[in-house]
């Protein structure tokens, strides 16, 4: 009973049920402390609840981004291609959120798949890049039809062009690509050749410090990780090849860096190349599953950044808008409870 003799259940109908759920749950929880999530200091008591005011928005690719999140690369010219680029789209229009497409080669010659990628009118004026391969980059400069690739870019009113590094990938493809010269060499001469703005990621493994730091030495836009541990293309290709492939390469599959490793290896390349820095921004992408690994890596970096995912979208973008657009809201409401409470251990 209360001071004033009401029964506490009246005021609060829920509280008998929760307090039974609690009683019930104490038992579960108690092992808890094995999943320990130890990357965070925990701050209770100098925030108040993230409301509608709270904001997590950031300038990037010189655009206004709502919440720091990048729809990685995916697919296109498929059944569920336009399904899910259209979904993905509107998701980032709704949220002011970035999208790399996935890989446009088709696109070059052909304007069969077109609809598949034609989502800006969709995006509205949200960061959207092209994508192509360095293969497909390499051949284009070779044969001097670099034009082709701006009037992709045109064609599709995207921002800029991704470049994907992907040499275990396109080796161990059955149909793969032979990479002629060092990526490095090719990306210098895509700078010399046009004023688009230029992303470079690789495609599920990472890169290495040296690869890290000829990049930042590079005027691009950005780099993306595409860190081992979320979608490894090697692996997908290994997995589509002949059985001896399997038994010989199987385990180039495995080489690379996490997104983790990558923030570490970059803040040291920072620190070292001082004023010679010359790209400065950065996605981390590969194997960030949620907010908090995105939150944090970002809290870790030393340079302006946002994550980005693609699986996590993928599955929710193969079905119906409202799917994903709850999915990206209570990912956008958990990096707002990261960001009022949770302090980076560094």
């Amino acid at each position: 009973m209360t001071s004033e003799g009401t029964n506490i259940s009246s005021q609060d109908p829920t509280a008998e049920q929760r307090k039974k759920d609690h009683i019930n749950m104490a038992f579960e929880s108690d092992m808890a402390s094995a999943n320990l999530d130890e990357r965070f200091y925990y701050e209770p008591i100098l925030s108040g609840h993230p409301n509608e005011l709270s904001t997590i928005g950031c300038s990037f690719l010189g655009k206004n981004f709502d919440a720091p999140i990048w729809v990685s690369s995916m697919t296109g010219g498929t059944a569920h291609a336009s399904k899910i680029n259209t979904n993905l789209a509107r998701a980032c229009n709704d949220f002011a959120m970035g999208m790399g497409l996935g890989s446009c080669r088709q696109l070059l010659y052909s304007d069969e798949h077109f609809k598949d990628f034609d989502v800006r009118r969709l995006i509205g004026d949200q960061a959207l890049y092209a994508n192509l391969g360095i293969a497909q980059v390499e051949e284009l400069i070779h044969k001097n039809q670099w034009h082709l690739a701006e009037e992709l870019i045109k064609k599709l009113q995207a921002d800029g062009l991704i470049i994907h590094i992907n040499p275990f990938q396109e080796w161990l493809q059955p149909e793969g690509d032979q990479i002629s010269q060092a990526p490095i060499d090719t990306i210098k001469r895509v700078l010399d050749l046009t004023d688009a703005k230029i992303i470079v990621k690789e495609v599920g493994q990472g890169m290495g410090v040296q690869s890290l730091e000829a990049l930042f030495k590079l005027p691009i836009e950005a780099v993306d990780f595409a860190a081992n541990g979320g979608t490894n293309f090697s692996k997908l290709e290994l997995m589509r090849s002949s059985d001896q492939k399997k038994e010989v390469f199987g385990k180039l599959a495995n080489v690379g860096h996490s997104a983790l490793e990558m923030v570490k290896m970059s803040n040291d390349i920072i620190d070292r190349l001082g004023s010679k820095l010359a790209c400065k921004q950065v996605i981390v992408s590969g194997g960030v599953k949620d907010f908090l690994d995105g939150y944090y890596a970002m809290q870790v970096l030393n340079l302006p950044s946002i994550y980005g995912q693609a699986s996590g979208f993928l599955k929710h973008a193969l079905g119906d808008y409202e799917t994903l657009f709850h999915y990206v809201e209570s990912q956008i409401e958990g990096y707002k409870l990261a960001q009022a409470f949770l302090v980076a251990k560094k």
